[in-house]
């Protein structure tokens, strides 16, 4: 009879090891929202942030229901979704905002050449989406095809972050707005292959001094967090294909 009693117990505790990993997607969906309403505000670090916290939230959110065993379809579906608009959808809208005043200075064809860069980005995003879901069971796990999507937006958060600081040009901001979300959207759609860093396990066990590392990347960053960002993206951008294909000819 106790243990019939603590049936329910139980039934509603698997219920909360199911609910976690969806809060946490909510979590990264609020950051991506709320990084639109602070570019909308022209408040574009806070923006930055958003996208940034929206990384991280994703960046958990599927690993701590693999650790629970409590993946599903609609977490996975809700998480395509989240992405779409945190990572496909903000960073446009972010960089469209940011350039906006330097190119409606310049008249209206180049605001229309801004609006139509961010939609670039926005469709090749959501191209890329499909195409990972399409191909989730047919591709090596280990591998991402084409640039993956927040590395993407980090790199569009981290150039509105820095002209916050340091006050770019209107020149310089033009030319930005015009260009890079056009050719974060096509290295996303296109067939290059980029570290996916999924076998790295969270519960596994490390030596304590690879442990030292963790806090020291961390203190690196705090030094100066958009231009050390920035280095980061790029260095991926960059080195992760050739390092690939250096590893792959050995």
């Amino acid at each position: 009879m106790d243990a019939e009693k603590n049936l329910p117990n139980l039934e509603n505790r698997k219920k909360g090891v199911y609910l976690l990993p969806s809060l946490l997607t909510t979590a990264a969906l609020f950051s991506g929202f709320y990084s639109i309403v602070a570019a909308i505000s022209g408040n574009f670090s806070l923006a930055a942030l958003g996208i940034y916290v929206a990384m991280l939230f994703d960046g958990i959110d599927g690993r701590v229901a693999r650790i629970l065993k409590a993946e599903s379809n609609f977490g996975k579906e809700y998480d395509s979704l989240s992405d779409m608009l945190c990572f496909g959808i903000t960073p446009a809208i972010v960089i469209f905002q940011w350039g906006f005043d330097s190119l409606s200075t310049l008249g209206s064809d180049f605001l229309r050449l801004g609006w139509i860069s961010a939609f670039i980005f926005t469709v090749c995003a959501a191209c890329r989406l499909a195409r990972f879901n399409a191909n989730h069971n047919l591709i090596d796990k280990k591998f991402f095809q084409g640039l993956p999507s927040p590395p993407a937006a980090s790199c569009i958060a981290a150039i509105a972050w820095l002209s916050e600081i340091y006050n770019f040009p209107n020149f310089l901001v033009v030319f930005l707005a015009l260009t890079v979300p056009t050719v974060l959207g096509l290295t996303m759609v296109s067939n290059i292959k980029y570290y996916s860093f999924k076998d790295f396990v969270l519960m596994e066990r490390i030596p304590f001094a690879k442990f030292i590392f963790i806090p020291l990347i961390l203190a690196v960053v705090a030094i100066n967090p958009p231009v050390i960002l920035l280095i980061l993206f790029l260095s991926y951008f960059f080195f992760a294909p050739l390092f690939l294909r250096e590893k792959k000819n050995s």
